[in-house]
């Protein structure tokens, strides 16, 4: 995936904040803050993590499916991967 390549720092910015996320509720869990508090901090890693794969998935789109040139075989190998990925995602 080139456009990983391309917008790898961006995206390993994220990954670590969501990183310092999840830290962060392992460190409320283990010092017993309240469950309103932890359960503030889930929701925003699941926010977090969704909003990283919107950006993959629009990515994945716009490299692997709608780019011009592409060639029928590679749109359609780019689709399914998408397809698979999606599933995986929504279980």
């Amino acid at each position: 995936m080139a456009h990983t390549k391309t917008h790898k720092d961006p995206l390993l910015a994220r990954v670590r904040r969501i990183a310092g996320q999840v830290a962060a509720i392992e460190k409320a869990i283990t010092e017993e803050a309240g469950c309103a508090v932890v359960l503030h901090q889930v929701a925003g890693v699941r926010g977090a993590v969704i909003g990283l794969m919107d950006e993959l998935i629009e990515d994945h789109v716009r490299e692997h499916v709608a780019k011009p040139g592409l060639s029928e075989e590679a749109r359609a190998e780019g689709a399914e991967e998408l397809i698979a990925a999606i599933r995986r995602y929504a279980k």
